[in-house]
């Protein structure tokens, strides 16, 4: 009888079990947010939990700064349209086919784990104590690179100085070098590409809504962080301390004769219109940088085409990389045979470089390697390269360094400047559907 019986028990309590689970189950889907799209960016969609993530992120980083927190619904338009313009610029660079492996990876962690005077494990578990998967600050780091990589090809390569520009600043600021430095902070409200007159007047009526906010005594982060467009305007705007000669050159006339805790009158660019701020400024007086540090490298250069992929450029360098470093072959012969540079001839030396003088991917790899290192491939606009570092040295400042040094301030000047055009177009080419509307 208690055979018979232990089975009808058992099944009860089996269906009494599965209803208590299924209560439950719901009552935690219940409790979980729903995902929702907000906006699609071309062909790929942004969500709310990828939005929230963004905004936490944020409110945590401008409440260790001490930065008043611009209005809810403010930060959240302003970091969603900061999400738009990168996710069209990773589209951008996964349609030209632009990677970051994992080598370049490691390495960019390696140098922040070095920074922060930690190990890799240890700048694991310091991020583990903040909240910070492994995987998501991994991912981060990558479209950090990924970003920057974009930049460089897309702008900064593209950027020419011309030797009447040099001489023309050097005339015009001879007081570059002076030492003097000054703290910026400024607001931009940007202008769509090709603007009508009508924008534009809508524009100006804008800016001067916010020049009566800061005459009547409104702190100008809060406002640049309400208002601004631009990527640093939810943190107040701040440029940090910048000599006079590295400010955007709008900026730089407009701080000449202004004095801190002033603000410039609404200034119009291509951008948009701009208000500047000097924060404050110091030194002044001082000599200029006495050395210039220059290195001496060599290289070997190949080019893709049709008929010779990244893939096999970058494993063709592996393989003379192994003949120097193991096999004790000669770089400067191994150029020769190999290189498709000018330089070739000469064994693939290039001479004493300045700091600026070659694009940012080379100089990046060149400036990590002590004499005699040879680099892993790096990949530049101009194709795939093999670095060696031979020497290098400390050279007086002289008018040709001043010269060098002017050509550097003017190239950041103009990728800054390029650098927010080309935004500017890509954002106005991608095609956004908006559906941030509450429920």
């Amino acid at each position: 009888m208690n055979r018979l019986l232990s089975r009808p028990r058992s099944l009860l309590a089996a269906v009494a079990m599965s209803a208590a689970f299924s209560l439950s189950a719901q009552a935690a889907v219940q409790s979980v947010e729903v995902d929702r799209i907000i906006a699609v960016v071309n062909n790929e969609v942004i969500t709310a939990l990828q939005l929230r993530e963004r905004v936490d992120q944020m409110t945590r980083q401008l409440q260790r700064q001490g930065t008043q927190l611009p209005p809810a619904d403010v930060l959240e338009r302003q970091l969603l349209e900061r999400l738009i313009v990168e996710r069209a610029q990773l589209q951008l660079a996964r349609e030209t086919s632009l990677r970051i492996d994992d080598a370049t990876l490691e390495r960019a962690i390696g140098r922040i784990a070095e920074n922060n005077k930690m190990s890799p494990d240890q700048l694991r578990a310091a991020l583990d104590r903040d909240g910070i998967s492994w995987s998501r600050f991994r991912n981060e780091i990558r479209t950090e690179i990924l970003l920057t990589r974009l930049r460089e090809r897309e702008v900064d390569a593209k950027i020419v100085v011309t030797d009447a520009e040099v001489d023309n600043f050097l005339t015009a600021n001879p007081d570059a070098f002076s030492g003097e430095e000054f703290q910026v902070a400024h607001i931009l409200l940007r202008a769509p590409e090709g603007a009508t007159p009508e924008q534009i007047n809508r524009l100006r009526q804008r800016a001067e809504s916010v020049m009566a906010r800061l005459r009547a005594g409104e702190d100008f982060a809060r406002v640049a962080a309400d208002s601004s467009d631009a990527p640093d305007g939810i943190s107040g705007g701040n440029l940090g301390w910048r000599s006079r000669d590295r400010l955007p050159a709008l900026f730089a006339d407009a701080v000449r004769n202004m004095s801190p805790g002033e603000v410039s009158p609404p200034m119009r660019s291509a951008a948009g219109v701009h208000l500047v701020k000097l924060v404050a400024k110091r030194g002044g007086g001082a000599a200029a940088a006495q050395k210039l540090e220059q290195t001496r490298a060599r290289h070997i250069l190949i080019k893709t085409s049709e008929v010779l992929s990244d893939a096999e450029a970058e494993t063709r360098l592996r393989g003379l990389r192994e003949r120097v470093v193991t096999g004790g072959a000669d770089f400067g012969e191994l150029a020769k045979a190999n290189s498709a540079d000018l330089s070739a001839a000469k064994g693939g030396d290039l001479g004493w470089v300045n700091p600026g003088d070659t694009v940012p991917e080379f100089e990046r790899a060149m400036n990590a390697l002590k004499p005699g290192e040879v680099s892993a491939p790096v990949r530049s606009p101009f194709g795939w390269h093999l670095i060696q570092v031979m020497e290098r040295r400390q050279q007086d400042v002289t008018d040709e360094r001043k010269r060098t040094a002017a050509r550097n301030i003017l190239r950041e000047r103009k990728a800054d400047e390029a650098y927010e055009d080309w935004l500017r177009q890509l954002r106005d080419s991608t095609y956004v559907e908006y559906r941030l509307e509450r429920e």
